[in-house]
């Protein structure tokens, strides 16, 4: 599956709030909010729907209502920050839990907890994680979906890096990556850079 680029304005927008140094743990929380709206309307754009009529106050209108089946699993702790975002725009999705946990010296990826809905295999699954870095975590957490039955799999990320984007591509090549930006590289200590820090600590006021 390609890479989608999502470049709104807006989007944009929100992503230079994440990156400045010197945003609030607050507006930080606002500013990914935002993003994650933009993003996850994006990458449920083909979202099956079905054909009903409504009544409004002056008459029957066609319209449509969203009929498959969403669930998002965000990869803890930093992808709890997007989660609200698809329950606001999908309020009826179903939600999972990976807990992964980076080893600071070696950037593994370790599971220390999951939690996933039944049938996956016929639902859009949204898999939340704002920072795609060396890919360790996100291949590990497509892992647990793949086993878990999940087959239409789509990845939203806030700041992508070119390593991570390659690893995913060649691990999960049929899953489709939704970031607004991939940036430079990755530093010695697998940061992204320019990137925006870690973004759990700036989520959470933990830095």
């Amino acid at each position: 599956m390609p890479l989608h680029i999502v470049d709104h304005p807006l989007v944009h927008d929100a992503l230079a709030t994440l990156r400045d140094k010197t945003t609030t743990p607050e507006h930080f929380r606002r500013a990914a909010t935002r993003i994650s709206v933009l993003l996850i309307a994006e990458a449920l754009k083909d979202l099956t729907a079905e054909e009903v009529t409504v009544e409004t106050p002056l008459g029957p209108a066609a319209g449509r209502r969203a009929g498959a089946d969403v669930v998002v699993v965000p990869v803890l702790r930093a992808g709890l920050g997007m989660l609200d975002a698809v329950l606001e725009l999908v309020p009826s999705a179903r939600v999972g839990h990976i807990g992964l946990q980076r080893d600071e010296m070696t950037a593994v990826a370790s599971q220390y907890y999951s939690k996933l809905p039944s049938r996956l295999d016929s639902s859009y699954v949204l898999m939340i994680d704002p920072m795609l870095a060396t890919g360790g975590s996100a291949v590990a957490a497509l892992d647990l979906l793949h086993k878990a039955g999940a087959r239409v799999i789509r990845m939203i990320c806030i700041v992508a890096a070119p390593e991570g984007v390659a690893l995913v591509e060649r691990r999960h090549p049929q899953v489709a990556i939704y970031t607004p930006v991939v940036d430079d590289r990755l530093n010695d200590q697998k940061y992204i850079v320019p990137g925006l820090g870690d973004f759990g600590d700036r989520l959470y006021g933990t830095i």
